[in-house]
């Protein structure tokens, strides 16, 4: 078993790139920014169009300020581009001879959209996910258990070719099969597992059915990624009690990356890969930069990505920033607190807002409660008002009662400012994930 403290191995990956300083880092981009928006606009009639729309031209790009000019992407934008140009759009800026891999969103919140990898970019993206991964820990000679899911969707791709690549032994089972990923815990002893949060929690139940011990298996760090979770206390804690290890978040989304951001060993917020990617946080009703520290939505921009970069794209993500040095020693800009949700998930219910991850929090805070939940918005049939229920497991019956209830509904309170109803059901009601877990079930009426 590989130590992540062994003094075999450097404390980064790449030293140079992981601590230079704010300035330099800063002229890379704008060297790498205006780079990828010229041939943005000689190469792709997608962003070429959008550019004459305004006015502007490759040479306004004079600053990292001046990326403020260029009007964000969003995900619909996408698909209704390849939607009138099938089937990739007019957003691909590498000539297809230099293609080599395709890689679509998941389609969990709609059309998936296609992005395109060249050989250029599968190298780029394998060394950028290497340091994602040392930075919680990961080191040649680890066993990787890669949970991710493979084939079309992209992070268990690119956990493979960076895992490899940095000369660990990949298990690449996927997101399937719970039995067999605590077989593989056991023998041959994986030292890593990276998957959703949701899956880990799977597994440790699994575990824990057949009577394994985390003290029994070799496992030691996980990166979790894919949803909400990993920074979520209660969630992190869960995990890291029932599988014996320190878990780290980690980030991703395909149309940018995949794996773009980790935590190190501090847990002080997710590091970005500035020198590939630039990091925006946007106040959406002002559509300006947020001051460091305040919330706003996440905006990405490719600087090296070749075959389908994208300039400012407008991720639904909300989070915070910092530039400030980690006690780690990495100057790359951080987001404390990880993703904080998602804008278009946000929950509106009596006048206050809410995330499905504020729900998690209170859910797994209770030793009483099972792991899996739902939220689901309905509507009254008598009264026409939506009413809000989440629906838990519990334990064991003893506490399907209405002092334990009202226990938990004082908790959402104190979290959410409002009172959703709470149904309690029976353990394993709730179906399992090994994906992405979608725990919203909307069912109100809508309005004509």
């Amino acid at each position: 078993m590989v130590s992540s403290k062994s003094s075999e191995f450097t404390k980064y990956y790449n030293e140079d790139i992981e601590t230079m300083d704010r300035d330099r880092i800063e002229t890379l981009q704008l060297d790498r920014l205006r780079w990828q928006v010229k041939r943005c606009y000689e190469s792709s009639e997608f962003y070429r169009e959008r550019f004459d729309r305004i006015g502007l031209k490759p040479g306004d790009i004079e600053s990292l300020d001046d990326l403020l000019k260029i009007p964000p992407v969003t995900k619909q934008e996408l698909r209704d581009e390849q939607i009138s140009h099938p089937p990739f759009g007019r957003y691909v800026v590498a000539p297809q001879k230099d293609w080599r891999e395709l890689h679509p969103s998941t389609g969990t919140t709609g059309v998936p959209v296609n992005t395109i990898w060249t050989e250029k970019d599968v190298e780029n993206i394998t060394q950028w996910t290497i340091r994602t991964l040392w930075n919680f820990g990961v080191r040649p000679g680890d066993i990787v258990q890669n949970g991710f899911s493979y084939g079309l969707w992209v992070a268990g791709m690119s956990s493979h070719y960076a895992a490899k690549a940095m000369g660990c032994f990949v298990l690449p089972i996927g997101a399937s099969m719970a039995e067999r990923q605590v077989d593989y815990l056991v023998n041959p002893g994986s030292t890593v597992l990276v998957s959703t949060p949701s899956f880990a929690l799977y597994i440790a139940e699994k575990m824990n059915q057949r009577g394994i011990d985390p003290s029994d298996i070799s496992l030691r760090i996980g990166g979790f990624g894919g949803e909400a979770g990993a920074e979520i206390l209660p969630t992190r804690e869960k995990i890291q009690t029932r599988l014996g290890i320190e878990a780290y978040d980690y980030f991703g989304l395909a149309e940018i990356g995949p794996t773009c951001g980790s935590e190190c060993e501090e847990k002080a917020g997710l590091h970005w890969v500035e020198d590939h990617i630039l990091v925006e946080i946007i106040d959406p009703d002002t559509n300006k930069r947020c001051d460091s520290g305040k919330t706003g939505v996440l905006v990405l921009t490719h600087l090296t990505k070749e075959a389908t970069p994208m300039l400012r794209y407008w991720t639904d993500d909300l989070a915070r920033l910092t530039t400030e040095k980690c006690v780690c020693g990495r100057t790359h800009a951080r987001s404390e607190g990880g993703i904080l949700g998602r804008a278009d998930d946000m929950i509106i219910y009596k006048g206050t807002n809410f995330y499905p991850g504020q729900v998690e929090k209170v859910i797994r805070s209770f030793e009483e409660l099972g792991d899996e939940f739902r939220i689901r918005l309905s509507t009254d049939e008598k009264t026409g008002i939506d009413v809000i229920t989440v629906i838990a497991e519990y334990k064991t019956k003893e506490v399907d009662n209405v002092e334990f209830k009202n226990k938990v509904k004082r908790a959402f309170r104190d979290e959410l400012e409002v009172t959703p109803e709470l149904d309690l059901v029976e353990p394993g009601t709730l179906e399992r994930t090994m994906f992405k877990a979608k725990r919203v079930e909307d069912e109100r009426v809508k309005a004509d």
